[in-house]
């Protein structure tokens, strides 16, 4: 009956620390990301467009895309990545290695 029980207990615990902390750590890191977008930062949207932030105001921003300076006002958790001048655009959003 104790051996039932340390084995639940030892489940939960590996499960915690391989499975939800690090998924934590990660929403932290994602809305650090996020709550740092300054105007003029270059940033990859979920759905893949690129743009330059004109335009920062509570939980949304309004960003310039194309050569013809389209105008696309979006929501800050629709941003995957913010691009810095020595990083080039990826197709998965994630930092080049």
């Amino acid at each position: 009956m104790l051996g039932t029980i340390l084995m639940l207990v030892l489940t939960v615990v590996v499960f915690y620390f391989f499975a939800i902390r690090p998924q934590k750590k990660q929403e932290k890191e994602t809305a650090a990301m996020r709550n740092s977008i300054t105007v003029g930062d270059e940033i990859i949207t979920i759905g893949g467009i690129i743009g330059t932030v004109i335009i920062v105001k509570d939980d949304k921003m309004m960003i310039e895309t194309g050569n013809d300076r389209t105008k696309l006002t979006i929501l800050k958790s629709a941003v995957r990545t913010v691009l810095h001048d020595d990083e080039p655009a990826t197709d998965s959003g994630e930092k080049p290695q």
